[in-house]
């Protein structure tokens, strides 16, 4: 056809997975599908948008539930996303009397803080090059979580009563106000309505620059008017309710607390990783635990791709009995938590070195 039409015939050809549900391709015919409109209504556009594109790696299929994408909702855009938001600009207005301060010297934490939002910019660049919207979005996430633990390092409420160290505060607002900004340019492309709701509390246009603009760190003004806005994205229940009575046990039979410390549990930083040979399910994971360094598989391989797993820092049951899977001895457990068909690895909010001790 193409060539009847006398166009070029395509080089590269993308092409998306399937989604499934409950254990099955989604099909008009069988009539298993999702109603997106509805979804959308109920839960929002950015909700929605962000499921789609975080859960499914381009090109291989994955699995969608409601619980999950509430999951999500809640965990990535009410808690990391919403959550940040929330507090730099309640700052903003507390501290620096509803405006962006003039920024002060610099000291590491901002340096470091410059430093993620650079390499992420050209992450998601070149995701957004490779159709990689999931190793986008947790680039960019990444970037989040830096801020949301700078908050807390800097501790900007502690700054805030003492007169000598107003200059100091100056600086944590104003890059706190600048990473808002630069997260506003980078999830426009996935949470438009998020995007344009941190520009207004920022005073800015609301529609972004593109990504290629998005070349200078420190272009928001001083000055600048901040307003509180509503929640970005309020937390939502799951369809099938979270709440519990109170006492209530959530999962199984309890155990005492002399054979939960039988557990030793330790921060583990992901040195390497790849894939197990013929299995869709399982990662082979080089971690390492204070001066030890040793191999854990682990059933990760359909929600985390491995190019993207090492330097993080998990958390690993280090004293289990080796076993060996598909032909791979593994020396412990990377622990996860899943729902609803999500699934994501235990981490830390704060960083620690690799052996310490889980408590």
């Amino acid at each position: 056809m193409l060539k009847a039409a006398g166009l070029p015939i395509y080089r590269h050809l993308n092409v998306h997975g399937y989604w499934s549900l409950a254990g099955g391709k989604m099909s008009k015919t069988v009539g298993n599908v999702v109603e997106a409109l509805a979804l959308t209504e109920q839960y929002g556009n950015d909700a929605f948008r962000h499921f789609l594109l975080r859960e499914m790696t381009f090109g291989l299929d994955a699995t969608f539930s409601e619980d999950a994408l509430v999951a999500r909702l809640n965990a990535d855009l009410a808690n990391d996303l919403g959550n940040l938001v929330s507090r730099a600009v309640a700052m903003l207005v507390g501290f620096g009397r509803g405006s962006v301060p003039a920024p002060g010297p610099e000291d590491g934490a901002e340096a470091e803080v410059r430093a993620t939002a650079d390499r992420v910019r050209g992450e998601v660049h070149q995701a957004m090059e490779e159709f990689a919207f999931q190793r986008a979005l947790a680039a960019i996430w990444e970037l989040i979580g830096l801020l949301n633990r700078y908050i807390d390092a800097q501790a900007p409420w502690a700054l805030a009563k003492d007169p000598a160290r107003a200059e100091r505060l100056a600086t944590v607002l104003h890059t706190l106000a600048e990473g808002l900004r630069w997260l506003s340019v980078l999830l426009a492309a996935f949470l438009p309505g998020a995007a344009e709701a941190i520009r207004r509390q920022l005073g800015l246009a609301e529609s972004p620059p593109r990504l290629a603009d998005l070349d200078r760190w420190g272009e928001i003004r001083p000055g600048t008017p901040v307003t509180k806005g509503p929640p970005l994205v309020p937390r939502v229940e799951s369809p099938r309710g979270e709440a519990r009575e109170a006492g209530a046990s959530p999962a199984g039979p309890r155990i005492s607390i002399e054979e939960f410390s039988r557990m030793d549990l330790r921060v583990a930083e992901v040195v390497a990783a790849e894939p197990v040979p013929k299995s869709k399910k399982l990662l082979k994971l080089t971690v390492r635990l204070g001066e030890e360094t040793r191999t854990v598989v682990a059933g990760i391989a359909g929600q985390y791709r491995a190019e993207e797993l090492p330097g993080r820092k998990v958390v690993v049951v280090a004293n289990l009995e080796p076993a060996t899977l598909m032909g791979v001895e593994s020396r412990g457990m990377v622990l996860a938590a899943s729902e609803g068909g999500a699934l994501a690895l235990l981490t830390l909010d704060r960083d620690l070195p690799p052996g310490a001790k889980v408590t």
